[in-house]
């Protein structure tokens, strides 16, 4: 038995996506090419929201010229950029942190090399020791934000207090064995493992919450994978008869050539699954056959089929009828027609016009010259016909006519409660409509509940823009990737191509200015 559940499992079973609900249409060139179009429901719920947890970490090391140390006191650094750091230097959890922000203040010795003459003669007269040092500090790269949720710190000199239980940690021995807040103190712990010419190490991880958007990329289970073009408001998605959106757009071009059916199948039981509260299992090479899940759509159908003629008849015709449960759609219709036979010719008339069903002439007779649909009475004095020809009491029953099609109005009722069921039982499609026009799409379109995941390859980790930055030393020309902040390649098919439009003096920008013109 399952003890507990983690943040990617669900009742012991793993689960890493979503089952949301999916058509296979082309929707104005939105998801040309393999893209995706998904419901801004799907954010407002936090559908594919993620956390991301990053480690950074910095040492302090022995050097040549000097031990490295971590400390607030950074050479020219603005007390605006220390101020989530605390006394030793370390940033302090719950705080929000941007690129470039210090993470850990780290100076290091500065060789005597690299001081201009001005700096020594400096130090020389006044003696600074803070001008002998550089920033080596730990900052946030470039394009990642969030917060800070934990810090560990690691040691080779670890003090804790005696009285108040404050732990020090100290990347050399420390001139005073005094507690700073007590003045209680200090007793030395075992130090930690750290490698050699390591005094000290500081991890930082940071958070970020991460709501999915255009430029992140989506897969199922049948290497369906796609990139999202477009986040559409909800009221704009193609919706189904009964007026429920769909969440994403897939392309159907994407299933005939790949030749992974899988998908469409897993749409089908999906939905079927969905409605009737049931699970399906289909290992690889032993899934059900074509006949099985037709077996289930045809299921599904009689189950939609059986609500919307209830909710049909006791909530639109307000006829008060009971079903039993387990009721064929067709035995329903029967027990309807059987119910209208009842009825007197104005209840006839009434639920015929509901479901624009054929009319009851006894009834048309009594209110002419009183058109169908309301229109006005014919003659020269319109008030004396109003009075000559008026209805009479509504009161009076009718009888309905012998001859009256009770098959014709049981035939609306029928069309009208299988429209809003909406699923073909044969072909597992459903008729769907624009959520821009509220008008019906021109085929029935495969609708159902399939399983998305959100992938690894976020936009926000992938876009990156420079107008200058680092060059190389060999070739001096810009570095490449995003993680040295460099710049596009422009390759050699990349130069035909501007050979071929004749763009002389863009080839020669792209080939001197912004590259290696020293």
């Amino acid at each position: 038995d399952v003890l507990a559940d983690s943040s990617f499992t669900q009742e012991g079973h793993l689960a890493l996506g979503q089952n949301v609900l999916c058509v296979f249409m082309s929707w104005e060139g939105g998801n040309y090419e393999d893209a995706i179009l998904i419901s801004e429901r799907l954010i407002q719920e936090d559908k594919f929201t993620s956390i991301h947890i990053e480690k950074h970490e910095i040492e302090a090391r022995d050097t040549k010229l000097g031990p490295e140390e971590i400390t607030r006191d950074i050479p020219n650094v603005g007390e605006d950029m220390l101020k989530d750091l605390d006394e030793t230097g370390i940033i302090r959890i719950g705080a929000e942190v941007r690129p470039e922000d210090i993470l850990v203040g780290e100076v290091a010795p500065k060789g005597q090399g690299e001081l201009t003459a001005e700096e020594r003669l400096i130090i020389a007269i006044f003696g600074k020791k803070a001008e002998e040092t550089r920033d080596v500090s730990l900052r946030v790269p470039h394009g990642e934000k969030g917060k800070v949720v934990d810090v560990k710190v690691f040691s080779r000199f670890k003090y804790q207090c005696v009285r108040c239980k404050a732990v020090y940690n100290y990347s050399k021995r420390p001139d005073r064995t005094m507690c700073d807040r007590c003045d209680g103190d200090l007793v030395r712990l075992p130090s930690d493992e750290l490698s050699a010419g390591v005094n000290q190490l500081v991890r930082v991880y940071i958070a970020q919450k991460r709501k999915i958007m255009e430029g992140d990329k989506m897969a199922g289970r049948h290497g369906n994978k796609g990139v999202i073009s477009k986040i559409l408001p909800e009221e704009d998605m193609p919706f189904l008869p009964d007026g429920t959106p769909v969440d994403i757009v897939l392309n159907p071009l994407g299933v005939p050539s790949r030749m992974n059916i899988g998908q469409i199948l897993e749409t089908h039981l999906g939905l079927v699954g969905h409605h009737l509260n049931c699970s399906f299992v289909n290992p690889a090479f032993e899934g059900s056959t074509e006949k099985e899940i037709l077996g289930e759509l045809d299921r599904l159908a009689r189950h939609l089929r059986r609500r919307t003629l209830t909710n049909l008849v006791n909530s639109e015709l307000h006829m008060g009828m009971e079903f039993a449960e387990d009721a064929e759609p067709e035995e329903m219709l029967e027990q309807i027609k059987a119910e209208l036979r009842t009825y007197d010719a104005r209840r006839l008339e009434q639920i015929s016009r509901i479901v624009a069903g054929p009319p009851v002439a006894s009834v048309v007779e009594l209110e002419q010259p009183f058109s169908r649909n309301g229109g006005e009475p014919e003659g020269a004095d319109a008030q004396e016909d109003l009075t000559a020809v008026a209805p009479p009491d509504a009161s009076a029953a009718i009888p309905a006519p012998e001859d009256f099609d009770y098959d014709g109005v049981v035939a609306q009722i029928k069309v009208r409660a299988w429209e809003r069921a909406g699923i073909d039982p044969a072909t597992g499609k459903c008729k769907l409509r624009d959520g821009l026009s509220g008008d019906y799409f021109h085929q029935p379109v495969t609708v159902g509940y399939i399983y998305m995941m959100k992938l690894a390859h976020l936009v926000d980790d992938k876009i990156h823009a420079r107008s200058t930055g680092p060059y190389s030393l060999v070739t001096q020309q810009p570095l490449g990737g995003k993680a040295q902040f460099g710049g596009q390649r422009f390759g050699e098919m990349e130069v035909w191509a501007l050979e071929a439009y004749g763009s002389a003096y863009t080839l020669q920008e792209i080939l001197t200015i912004k590259s290696d013109d020293v």
